[in-house]
């Protein structure tokens, strides 16, 4: 088990064949991974995860637990979960590897929209303070990897512009923020907008679809 991890999770089985998207994920996290937004931290901590939607099912794939070191992933360090129940913070996965601890959080935008094809979870603390309540924002009272977040996910796709904006920050999981589009290169294009931004928000209002106000979170890494 996992110290990251909050779901129960339960593996159907133990491999994943090869899946075509994988040449898509590794090239993303490359990049990535130059630009300090997917890693290791001081600690030797992994952050930041990627995934891709299993064809038109409710499927995806998404990068194990506690790779953010490896130079490059392979079929047994990616996991394709295929069951989830937010009620009972519940995962089934099948493949070697442990899930990523923000696997309900790609399933819940999975589940919001299904023309989503590719979601990536990354940090930028310099990034997150600019962005919070400038753009869609999660309450800062909700913790990461929580059945909880996914539902604050879902909350906000119906209540706020996150659908077009295609990002949004976690308040609750200090440097957290969330891309996600059609495939991984539209979400990392996002991302890459976001960070050309200036840095204030140029309205200076609280978004419209947060909860709350948003102090600064304790810092938490987990990938």
């Amino acid at each position: 088990m996992s110290d990251y991890v909050k779901f129960t999770y339960q593996r159907a089985r133990t491999n994943i064949a090869p899946f075509d998207a994988l040449t898509e994920l590794n090239a993303c996290r490359r990049k990535l991974v130059q630009q300090c937004l997917l890693g290791l931290d001081a600690n030797g901590i992994g952050f930041g995860n990627l995934s891709v939607r299993n064809g038109v099912s409710g499927n995806f794939y998404i990068t194990g637990s506690a790779t953010g070191g490896l130079p490059e992933l392979t079929p047994t360090d990616c996991v394709r979960v295929v069951a989830y129940d937010f009620d009972r913070n519940w995962l089934c996965y099948e493949g070697a590897a442990i899930p990523s601890s923000e696997s309900l959080t790609h399933a819940a935008i999975y589940q919001s929209d299904p023309t989503i094809s590719a979601v990536i979870h990354c940090h930028d603390s310099v990034l997150w303070r600019t962005l919070l309540d400038c753009i869609p924002t999660t309450s800062k009272s909700v913790a990461y990897g929580t059945p909880e977040m996914a539902y604050e996910i879902m909350r906000l796709f119906t209540v706020s512009d996150v659908r077009s904006r295609e990002i949004f920050a976690m308040a609750g999981h200090e440097g957290g923020i969330v891309t996600f589009g059609k495939n991984l290169e539209d979400a990392f294009d996002v991302l890459m907008r976001a960070r050309a931004l200036p840095k204030r928000c140029n309205n200076g209002r609280q978004h419209a679809g947060q909860s709350g106000q948003n102090a600064r979170a304790p810092r938490q890494i987990a990938d």
